[in-house]
């Protein structure tokens, strides 16, 4: 497992602006015959745009951009969560549907590297559950980007107790550091109090 943090100012992150501008491509491409929502369509057409103009590029777009270049040097990428394929706000469409024939396709499997896999899972609503899954996990794999997202992120709440007692502590307890990468969207957006955390 991880043994030692790294210092984000040792670490080099940036990609190639031709290589964003190849993945954009490769992922907006869709298998012959295949019909996502036009809507969906559209979206893919918007992203490959921004991408190629390098203005306009929103955060699904640069999430999907951050996995594929992983994916590309070989890093695995998972992620789990209620409605991750899709997003909770409709902002990532990771897995794609046919609307004629209900097949899937994933585009981020097309950038993925010899030894790397995207695989993403809508969980069941059962967050210490899947969050507790996802830790162990982590650990075991600690070469891949692992992730757990909160549909909301107030529903963090319900899997405080493997935060608290696994997550944030195991460095301290077991030493034993873990890459478990944990998004919590949402927060003050006049939502109401049980989507504001």
């Amino acid at each position: 497992g991880m043994r030692q943090a790294y210092a984000p100012s040792s670490l080099e992150t940036g990609v190639e602006g031709a290589t964003l501008k190849e993945l954009a491509d490769i992922l907006a491409t869709l298998p012959d015959g295949f019909s996502p929502h036009p809507r969906v369509a559209a979206l893919l057409r918007r992203r490959r745009e921004a991408v190629a103009k390098g203005e306009g590029i929103d955060w699904g777009t640069a999430e999907t951009l951050a996995f594929a270049s992983l994916l590309r040097e070989g890093t695995p990428v998972r992620l789990s969560g209620q409605d991750v394929r899709r997003g909770a706000f409709s902002q990532r469409h990771s897995v794609l549907f046919d609307i004629k024939t209900e097949k899937t396709f994933t585009p981020l499997s097309g950038v993925a590297a010899k030894g790397a896999a995207f695989s993403v899972f809508d969980s069941m609503l059962s967050e210490n559950a899947v969050l507790g899954f996802e830790y162990g996990y982590s650990l075991e794999s600690p070469q891949a980007l692992v992730i757990w997202e909160a549909q909301y992120g107030d529903f963090a709440n319900n899997g405080q107790v493997v935060i608290d007692e696994f997550i944030a502590s195991s460095e301290t307890k077991w030493e034993r550091a873990n890459g478990l990468t944990m998004l919590l969207p949402h927060g003050y957006e006049g939502q109401g109090p049980d989507h504001s955390s």
